[in-house]
């Protein structure tokens, strides 16, 4: 992937996937919206898979594993074709595997403390989890000036009605979004319902 997952839209949508079969046509509705980017959670059976069809059948959505918490599931990840792989949490062994893998990474962090470790170990990059329960707005807000070189994607307890505000903030990248695809939507395969909510979050950074 030549783009960090930062910067390849307002809103990351984060998805879970009970049916490999909603992969495909999910990622295509959300490219219709305008997100080229999605992160499928390691959190079904069916995950990998769908990692797998995204990336063979839709090469213009980067497609990235996410609630990944195990070394072997980086190459899991990494096998299937993701670009990027997303984590709540880190240690070192398991961002050690990340980066052996070569893919862009998202650590998660929720204090200072740990994106002061990951700054030390050259991570600049990091998912902020979960961000509203953590300190939201006001808490990144007051780490900008601290950790400047720090870049994050807020995800857990965004919503439309705040994303907005996350998005302002000079030390925020893009953020995760569980609303794009729910799940009454994929199980009635409403694809255009998926793409206007896309279409929606797209115009949400500006």
């Amino acid at each position: 992937m030549d783009h960090s997952p930062l910067d390849l839209a307002p809103v990351l949508p984060v998805v879970v996937l009970e049916d490999p079969e909603n992969a495909v046509p999910l990622a295509r509705a959300l490219a219709a919206g305008g997100l080229t980017a999605v992160e499928v959670t390691l959190r079904t059976p069916g995950a990998v898979e769908a990692i797998r069809r995204i990336a063979a059948e839709v090469p213009e959505v980067a497609v990235g594993a996410g609630t990944v918490l195990r070394p072997e599931q980086v190459e899991e990840a990494r096998a299937a074709g993701a670009g990027f792989l997303v984590s709540p949490g880190w240690t070192d062994r398991l961002l050690g595997a990340a980066q052996r893998s070569g893919l862009p990474y998202l650590p998660g962090v929720s204090t200072a403390s740990e994106a002061v470790a990951l700054l030390e170990r050259g991570v600049r990059e990091m998912k902020f989890f979960p961000a509203q329960a953590a300190g939201g707005v006001p808490y990144l807000k007051a780490l900008a000036s601290p950790l400047e070189s720090a870049r994050f994607c807020p995800t857990g307890g965004i919503t439309p009605e705040n994303a907005r505000e996350y998005l302002a903030l000079p030390n925020v990248g893009c953020v995760g979004g569980t609303w794009l695809a729910p799940g009454d939507a994929l199980a009635a395969g409403d694809w255009a319902r998926v793409t206007r909510l896309a279409e929606q979050a797209s115009g949400l950074r500006g």
